[in-house]
């Protein structure tokens, strides 16, 4: 079961990849078929199977040997690996069907966002919508209460925060970042959302620090904030309840 959770997520990770590409160009996602973006030929179906092919064709084009991404056989593997890491958590469920998807979306905004300093409207909407059905479904399934005002407390707190960054910043943090915030912190809810938000400026910090150390990018290069955010998240959602226990255990210890 493990190594068909690990393909499945292969296989999707796959089509992530063509997201990434075509949303930030406003391309359909499904016509027309993918395609080299060096030379324009048509990719087929024995050279666009997920990891093999890259491996196989050692990173490059067959038909201009023109060097492949990285990050093509880099999201395939994340996402199968996110898939693997939620089936051990969740077990087949409700719960890991939806954060499946989550990450998904997640994974294809982080890549976006540090390919084109960009988060889409769409895709954080998706974020929302996904949430609120989660709730719903949970609901009608499970009679588990939705809790939508914890959600919207979320959503208003991490929202409002990020919005008086952004004021206080004059711009150094992108609207994107507050609206895929806010559509977190209605998943997370009041009781999480405080500790994704520290922990999305812990590892921005300590990212930061070492691109700069690096000579990666310089402190006048814009470094995107959205795949810090989605970092935090998938933790928080895995190991949050965890990590709160183990600070207020050193605390009242």
């Amino acid at each position: 079961m493990l190594i068909l959770i690990f393909i499945y997520g292969l296989v999707i990770g796959s089509f992530l990849n063509v997201c990434i590409y075509r949303i930030p160009r406003e391309e359909s996602i499904a016509f027309p078929s993918s395609r080299c973006p060096s030379c324009g030929t048509r990719i087929s179906w024995y050279d666009n199977i997920p990891l093999v092919s890259y491996l196989f064709l050692l990173g490059r084009c067959r038909s201009c040997k023109s060097r492949i991404r990285i990050q093509y056989p880099l999201v395939e593997v994340i996402n199968g690996l996110s898939y693997l890491i939620l089936y051990s958590y969740f077990g087949f469920s409700l719960d890991f069907i939806f954060y499946a998807l989550i990450f998904s979306v997640l994974i294809v905004i982080s890549f976006i966002d540090i390919n084109e300093m960009l988060i889409p409207d769409i895709l954080v909407f998706i974020v929302l919508f996904l949430g609120i059905l989660h709730k719903l479904l949970n609901y009608l399934t499970y009679d588990i209460s939705p809790g939508f005002l914890n959600s919207f407390g979320g959503l208003l707190i991490a929202g409002g925060l990020f919005f008086t960054i952004y004021l206080l910043s004059r711009g150094g943090m992108g609207d994107g970042d507050i609206t895929l915030m806010a559509a977190l912190g209605f998943i997370l809810g009041t009781r999480l959302v405080f500790l994704s938000i520290l922990l999305s400026f812990i590892i921005g910090a300590f990212v930061s620090i070492f691109l700069l150390l690096t000579r990666l990018k310089t402190r006048k290069d814009p470094i995107p904030f959205g795949p810090f955010i989605v970092i935090a998240f998938m933790i928080t959602v895995l190991w949050g309840e965890d990590i709160l226990y183990l600070y207020w255990s050193l605390i009242y210890s």
